[in-house]
């Protein structure tokens, strides 16, 4: 079969209902630690009770991820803008300290997702030929893709596709899966991200590791498209995928877990990730290159570098080991601190970035990188067009 080139193109992004400062965040976050904990212990004094509030201030704000990186997050949950608890729709901590358990919260899932799918077709008068949905975020029959698909009536003539429970890196599965179909003949394939990661968090919960997964994800929904054009054809602005690559580092299995629990979605999460990916990363790249009959050494001088925000420790430890200037992860950077991160919807917002960005001239390679439960290094090697 002839190989013919396929880019990512046409992204189109929903903010979450409620945009909220970090420095808000935090200070929510540390008074919903100690509700959770007021409701397990009720104290009968009023020290003791200001003693409770007081511990989880300082904890929050000495192991959760900083406004100095990420200034602002997304939610599409009310809960989050007020600290009544009575009008909570999962957080009724004074009543759940862990909130409420997983079947609400897989309602409340349904609801948005259902909305955006809505949302991201409004205007559209053809059915795609294929939607893959992608999320760890939530899980519903029928999908909000199909859902939408059943009410248009394009089921004869749009398949969909889920690619579930990946983690952060399942962009890039994603888009493996969309050439593989545009190669095979289809048109174009659409892929619809739909991450609401603030819906999981359980106060009750006050591991450092916990505290620091609850300060750094957000929620995000993004949609864009992949399709093949003919070969020097660049007129589209886009990404051309020139190499994909996808390795599970051996012996790290328990390093990053990410799984259903009675109270939403869990992820533990080792201090020992960045070293890690650390150590296995030059080689990987050395392979990822190889297959678009490149070397590191061009991709260290003239590439941008994508890599997946999973806080800033893997950002900074990344750009300092392969000796990146800081315009080279100024991408990841910015959607960091205006977004936080969207687990699998993050990379996406990234490169939606670098192509809106005109500064960016076409022909600059993106070299996207990003990590997930396995312990999973993902990779693909872009080129801006257009």
């Amino acid at each position: 079969m002839t190989q013919v080139p396929v880019f990512l193109h046409d992204f189109h992004s929903q903010p979450a209902e409620f945009h909220s400062d970090q420095g808000a965040i935090l200070e929510w976050i540390a008074a919903a630690h100690a509700q959770a904990e007021l409701t397990l212990q009720q104290p009968a004094t009023v020290e003791a009770r200001e003693a409770i509030t007081r511990k989880f201030h300082k904890l929050v704000l000495r192991f959760g991820c900083s406004t100095d990186r990420i200034a602002f997050r997304n939610s599409a949950l009310v809960d989050f803008t007020h600290r009544d608890w009575d009008r909570m729709r999962i957080f009724q901590l004074n009543k759940f300290p862990s909130g409420k358990p997983c079947g609400e919260r897989s309602r409340f899932y349904q609801e948005i997702s259902n909305a955006a799918f809505e949302a991201f077709y409004a205007e559209a008068t053809e059915p795609p030929p294929v939607i893959i949905h992608v999320t760890c975020t939530g899980y519903v029959s029928p999908s909000g893709a199909q859902r939408l698909v059943a009410k248009r009536d394009w089921g004869r003539a749009t398949e969909v596709f889920h690619a579930y429970h990946m983690g952060c890196y399942a962009s890039m599965p994603a888009i493996r899966m969309a050439a593989g179909l545009v190669q095979r003949g289809k048109a174009s394939v659409d892929i619809v991200h739909t991450e609401l990661c603030t819906l999981h968090m359980d106060p009750s919960q006050h591991l450092p590791e916990q505290l620091v997964v609850q300060t750094l994800f957000a929620d995000g929904l993004i949609r864009y498209s992949v399709s093949g054009r003919e070969a020097g054809n660049s007129a589209k602005q886009g990404l051309e995928i020139l190499a994909t690559r996808e390795e599970i580092v051996p012996g790290t299995e328990d390093q990053m877990t990410w799984m259903v629990a009675d109270f939403g979605m869990q992820m533990t999460l080792s201090r020992k990730v960045p070293d890690h990916i650390r150590a296995g990363l030059g080689a990987f790249l050395d392979r990822m290159a190889a297959t678009a009959e490149l070397t590191t050494a061009q991709l260290f001088e003239t590439a941008l570098f994508a890599i997946h925000p999973g806080g800033p420790r893997i950002i900074d430890e990344i750009a300092d080991h392969l000796g990146l200037r800081p315009a080279q992860v100024q991408a990841s950077n910015a959607i960091l601190s205006n977004y936080g991160n969207m687990s699998s919807a993050t990379l996406p917002h990234v490169w939606k970035a670098i192509l809106d960005d005109e500064t960016i001239p076409p022909g600059t390679l993106v070299v996207s990188l990003a990590f997930g439960p396995g312990l999973t290094i993902a990779g693909a090697l872009l080129r801006k067009t257009g």
